[in-house]
């Protein structure tokens, strides 16, 4: 089994960063099939364009735009590609780094895809960073990934603990994030009470849930600036009342403009 050494990834590498313990890569996957091999360090996939499928020793996984997997280091994979332009943004992490910030790179196990959408959209705040490159974005990446940790974390530590509800609620917020809902309704789908509900949101999701909701339409809005021209279309798709509104939550948690961040895609 082929072991890929730091930095190292199947397909053409246009961009590598490396500074202070992480190497970052912008790659476009080349290869139709990938056969099953691993990686020396645990590092994050963050698809930016494109569709493949990935497969562990556990699960698999179908990867479109905006997918988001952590990989352990040394857990096998194997990689199936459809021929259209596929582009995988890419942060390992040596032992080095995990020291440097008192962290065990064994407190997450396993490879796994990432759902939470605040994770996510620290991802889209990396990737930004990367590209705009200024005096401040090794520590601004560093802060960044850190707080993904914590919430990875968090994750953990909340697991073996959560109530049914909880995985109930987070699956209808992804179905239904676009379209209108109300504490009132959503107490009564779960069979649970509206301030139960508003009081242990925050325990479970770091944040309440009208955050929650505006990240999660954030986040679909990252998938469809390539997508759509106009921004108020884009704004409409991703559930927002207007584009204004859309612009202002965009700018709030990615820190830019969603015009800026697609010039930055491209």
């Amino acid at each position: 089994m082929k072991t890929l050494r730091n930095g190292e990834f199947f397909g053409q590498t246009n961009e590598t960063l490396i500074f202070d313990g992480l190497t970052i890569t912008d790659t476009e996957y080349t290869h139709s099939f990938v056969d099953w091999h691993y990686h020396e360090n645990p590092y994050f996939t963050f698809l930016l364009q494109g569709n493949m499928t990935e497969r562990n020793k556990k699960e698999s996984y179908d990867c479109s735009a905006g997918t988001l997997l952590y990989h352990h280091w040394e857990d096998a994979h194997y990689n199936i590609k459809p021929d259209i332009f596929t582009r995988g943004f890419h942060i390992e992490i040596t032992e080095e780094w995990f020291k440097k910030f008192q962290l065990s790179k064994d407190q997450t196990e396993g490879s796994f895809m990432i759902k939470n959408p605040s994770s996510k959209l620290l991802i889209h705040q990396i990737f930004k960073e990367s590209k705009i490159n200024n005096d401040s974005f090794e520590l601004s990446i560093h802060q960044l990934l850190l707080n993904i940790f914590s919430h990875l974390s968090n994750q953990k530590e909340h697991c073996e603990k959560k109530p049914v509800w909880v995985k109930q609620i987070d699956e209808i917020l992804h179905e239904t994030s676009t379209e209108k809902l109300n504490l009132t309704g959503l107490s009564k789908t779960l069979n649970i009470h509206p301030m139960h509900l508003s009081r242990d949101f925050q325990k479970y999701f770091q944040c309440n849930l009208g955050e929650y909701l505006r990240k999660l339409k954030v986040e679909k809005s990252l998938k469809l600036l390539n997508e759509y021209e106009s921004l108020s279309e884009v704004a409409l798709e991703s559930g927002f009342s207007d584009q204004s509104h859309f612009i202002r939550c965009f700018k709030e948690n990615i820190g830019i403009t969603p015009l800026k961040y697609r010039k930055i895609l491209k």
